[in-house]
């Protein structure tokens, strides 16, 4: 089993990924999954540490962080639609004005 500095480093190298991917991406499908990504890894350490503490805690927190992710992913991508069907777009520098 591996230790609980190996999920740390795995989790801090998801993180440190989606956050580039926010960071430079301009197609907004891509910002949501590195969105994604980052909420990824944050689940990892919780499990890790859930684990590392004979705990459920952080597992039952896990499964919340995931079905607001599942939500999250809804709502971006009916903005993403909506935004494509407005702008005929999803480049993130375009949708800073919404207005027609």
């Amino acid at each position: 089993m591996p230790s609980t500095e190996a999920y740390l480093m795995l989790s801090g190298t998801l993180f440190a990924v989606g956050l580039i991917g926010v960071i430079i991406r301009r197609n907004m499908i891509t910002v949501l999954m590195a969105i994604e990504l980052m909420l990824n890894a944050v689940n990892v350490n919780l499990v890790a540490f859930s684990y590392n503490l004979s705990s459920l805690d952080g597992q039952v927190f896990t499964i919340f962080v995931i079905t607001v992710a599942a939500g999250e992913a809804a709502v971006g991508l009916a903005i993403i639609i909506q935004l494509y069907r407005l702008k005929s777009t999803v480049n993130v520098d375009e949708a800073r004005e919404l207005n027609g």
